[in-house]
Formats: C-alpha cells, structure tokens, sequence
C-alpha cells in the first residue's frame, strides 16, 4: 500500500431521540443561556460520557507501537515538494 494515497475521513451520525416537551424546552433554554445549541450541549455531553482523548496517553501508545513495529518503507522516503504538490 502507497502511504501517499492515505485519506481519513471523520464520520458523524444523525441520533433520534425521544425525549418529553418540557424538558426539551427548558434545555432549549439553559443552552441558550450558554450561547449553545441543545445539539452541541448534547454532543458534549456524549463525548465527556465516551471520555477525552488524553495525550500523555496517546503519545505513550504511539511511541510503545513504533519501538515494535516491523514497517519497512521499503526505502520510500518523505518528500516535502511532493507532499504540498497541487494535483
């Protein structure tokens, strides 16, 4: 596989939720006290639920899976003008 033709792409999905009026309201409103909407205030909500990325921690794992890893670049090496060429 070319390392050059790597793309990422971030997914996200539509929730539906049911949720009683008067609490949609009153969250309508303590978000707008927020300068928020209720999704962002939601998506929050979700993401300190699923818990923040840390770091400390993902540089340790980083560095632990490139001290046993058995990549061979197969004598490809980075070239600055290629990577910032306009195709």
């Amino acid at each position: 596989m070319d390392i050059r033709n790597v793309r990422l792409y971030a997914v996200e999905m539509n929730l539906t939720l049911s949720v009683n009026d008067d609490v949609v309201q009153k969250a309508r409103k303590r978000a707008e006290q927020l300068g928020k909407s209720v999704n962002q205030l939601f998506r929050e909500c979700l993401e300190e639920l699923a818990g923040k990325p840390d770091p400390e921690r993902d540089a340790a794992e980083f560095e632990r899976l490139s001290k046993i890893s058995q990549g061979d670049s197969k004598g490809w090496k980075f070239d600055r003008e290629e990577a910032h060429e306009r195709r």
